[in-house]
């Protein structure tokens, strides 16, 4: 098996991995295992009630959890010309969106990244990810392999060997129905 395929298999055991994203490495599970995101809010130390953002490949992956309907042509536009890139947006989760993902929220944090091994990795797995900082909560993100692995490698199920981008700071986050600048580039 190659790295994607070892990664994608961990993701099917309910593993808890870790990749590289636009600016730092990411922790990620699948977000429809139960199972698999409480091991990952575990190895955060992350209440369930803070919520999660899940990254994807495309907008079509992620609109088994969002409901775009409630958002009007303006806001839909708006965040559409956003992705794919270093933009997450805060959308109306559907009712139907597992409470482990939206926490004390009915909305989700959602991205469309343009970073070209998640985006592979969100393919070959078929659908997105819970994406959160490579980190124990409080501490400094990894932005390398060796990072991830020194801190939390022990932890994981797989570490899937790659590059972050070339940003230096997590993705922005927007409300997608007001507009509201939520955590800066």
């Amino acid at each position: 098996m190659n790295e994607l395929e070892c990664a994608v298999a961990a993701l099917e055991r309910d593993g808890v991995i870790a990749y590289a994203t636009e600016a730092v490495f990411g922790v990620g599970c699948d977000p429809d295992s139960k199972v698999a995101v409480n091991k990952l809010l575990g190895i955060k130390q992350r209440p369930v009630e803070k919520g999660l953002i899940l990254i994807a490949d495309s907008l079509e992956q992620l609109l088994p959890y969002i409901d775009m309907d409630a958002l009007t042509q303006a806001q839909r536009d708006a965040v559409a010309a956003s992705w794919p890139g270093p933009f997450t947006w805060v959308m109306p989760a559907r009712a139907t969106t597992p409470d482990w993902l939206t926490g004390r929220f009915d909305t989700l944090a959602v991205r469309v990244t343009d970073h070209p091994q998640v985006k592979a990795l969100c393919r070959a797995f078929g659908k997105p990810l819970v994406s959160t900082s490579a980190n124990l909560t409080g501490e400094a993100p990894g932005r390398t392999t060796d990072e991830v692995i020194t801190a939390l490698g022990d932890r994981l199920d797989y570490v899937l060997p790659g590059e972050v981008g070339g940003r230096s700071n997590p993705s922005q986050i927007r409300d997608a129905r007001t507009g509201a600048l939520l955590r800066p580039a």
